[in-house]
């Protein structure tokens, strides 16, 4: 529970960073920044998978095949901020391409921090 907490956070200040550097990104406050990586957290959770069958599925799995599976859930990832962005007021993105760009970056450091919080809970 601690590590989803803290996840969430780590994602909460990602999202801050971002919307701070790229001004395709908006977002008003670390409040917001908290509820919008809690919606993401919950729509990946809920359709992460889903959405990755079905762009395997479209793309007759050639990217899976070709050892490139991560585009579909760099694309699947930031399918679910864009509906983030339509589910929250105060977080809006320009565009797709910056939602991928968001994704990209978020998974990132989702990932080192995955790293850092499994790694240390293994020792």
């Amino acid at each position: 529970m601690l590590q989803w907490i803290v996840h969430l956070v780590v994602d909460a200040i990602i999202l801050l960073i971002v919307a701070r550097l790229m001004p395709s990104v908006q977002l008003k406050g670390f409040k917001s920044a908290v509820v919008v990586a809690f919606i993401i957290a919950i729509l990946s959770f809920l359709l992460s998978w889903l959405l990755a069958v079905i762009l395997n599925i479209a793309t007759l799995g050639i990217l899976y095949f070709l050892g490139l599976g991560f585009i579909t859930r760099i694309i699947a990832y930031a399918i679910i901020i864009e509906v983030a962005d339509k589910l929250s007021d105060d977080f809006k993105t320009n565009g797709f391409g910056s939602s991928i760009l968001l994704a990209v970056i978020m998974a990132i450091f989702s990932g080192i921090i995955d790293a850092v919080i499994f790694q240390s809970t293994t020792m």
